[in-house]
């Protein structure tokens, strides 16, 4: 018998928060219960049924000991926006979870980060690395040995070869 499934918020309520809630549902043993963003983004009280609740006060909503999060948010202000709130949950307590798509090839020896947002059919080859709050999106291949750094975003079907080095914050598209 399966125990009880963990209680995920997600931070955001764009089309990434959307994704996030699609993929989190269907693929994983999340229950998502909610979102939360920052006061000037509600633009809804609700997405999916849920509640939206201030980012502001989301520990009123959602404790960090009871509930798991994941920021989903894209590539806005080269990734800062994603950064903030990241850095910003994880002071506020809360375990922040990567998703990794059952539709990816993940190598041996393969490191992902926290809040590690790996679509379906990107291959991650032996000895990659991903940093923490790095999105990569549908079709993308890191090589053998390479190294992702925290807060990228690599978007849909790119290729980084073997070896190589992608430094913090970066956009590939």
């Amino acid at each position: 018998m399966a125990g009880p499934k963990q209680k995920l918020v997600i931070i955001g309520n764009g089309e990434t928060a959307e994704l996030a809630y699609d993929y989190f549902t269907r693929d994983t043993d999340f229950v998502v219960v909610g979102f939360s963003v920052e006061k000037a983004y509600i633009d809804n009280e609700s997405l999916f049924g849920l509640p939206v609740v201030r980012f502001e006060h989301i520990e009123d909503y959602f404790h960090p000991n009871e509930h798991t999060a994941f920021v989903a948010v894209s590539y806005t202000q080269l990734n800062r926006l994603r950064s903030r709130l990241y850095n910003e949950t994880k002071k506020k307590g809360y375990h922040l979870c990567t998703y990794i798509s059952p539709k990816a090839n993940v190598g041996s020896n393969v490191v992902v980060g926290e809040n590690c947002f790996i679509l379906e059919n990107v291959t991650l080859q032996r000895g990659v690395k991903i940093g923490d709050c790095v999105t990569i999106w549908v079709g993308s291949t890191v090589g053998h040995r390479s190294t992702v750094g925290d807060y990228c975003f690599l978007a849909m079907h790119v290729a980084v070869s073997g070896f190589c080095g992608v430094g913090a914050y970066s956009f590939l598209g």
